[in-house]
């Protein structure tokens, strides 16, 4: 009877183990997913400042039309992008395309005194400090996940209950490394 007992305890003890470790796995992944989508959420910011960013522009720098046809043309990639690489690349080629509109900014003494490009500018900066701090949460998280997922016995409960590695977020490339530069 106390060998019953005993297999009786070591059972229970065994599906609550489970049941703890596959509640850990359910919380890292949604974790992650909330610091993706928290990525999602500066970058629609920055999306949405764009816009004005170039029309302020477009005022002082008429003739500059095909860095704003680029400009639109990147963020409008970057909002269609689908999965992380392709996010990667598309916000890379974003990046690449203000740092040409900034450029072009520099060489209008008017622009830069101007309130309302001084407060984009602002809020430009801001924003990408956000996706940057965005990112590493959401690095971290994963990292978390991953770890947990291929430790052991961890990797036992995610093969069993089908739990999946998430993706890392990188730059596409090493100039994405560089901060956009909005200060004149």
């Amino acid at each position: 009877m106390t060998i019953l007992y005993i297999l009786i305890a070591l059972v229970v003890v065994l599906v609550l183990w489970l049941v703890a470790a596959f509640n850990g796995f359910v919380a890292k992944t949604n974790r992650a997913k909330e610091a993706l989508a928290d990525i999602d959420v500066q970058q629609k910011r920055r999306y949405d400042l764009i816009p004005n960013l170039v029309e302020t522009v477009k005022g002082y720098a008429a003739h500059e039309k095909t860095v704003f046809e680029d400009v639109t043309n990147a963020r409008t990639r970057a909002m269609g992008a689908q999965g992380m690489e392709e996010k990667a690349k598309a916000e890379d080629a974003l990046s690449g395309t203000l740092k040409s509109l900034f450029a072009v900014a520099e060489n209008y003494p008017d622009l830069k005194a101007n309130q309302n490009f001084l407060e984009l500018q602002r809020e430009l900066t801001d924003t990408e400090d956000k996706i940057q701090a965005s990112r590493r949460f959401y690095n971290s998280t994963v990292m978390s996940l991953n770890t947990a997922l291929e430790s052991f016995p961890g990797n036992l409960v995610a093969g069993l209950f089908h739990f999946a590695p998430m993706t890392l977020f990188q730059l596409a490339s090493p100039a994405e490394a560089e901060p956009v530069k909005v200060q004149f």
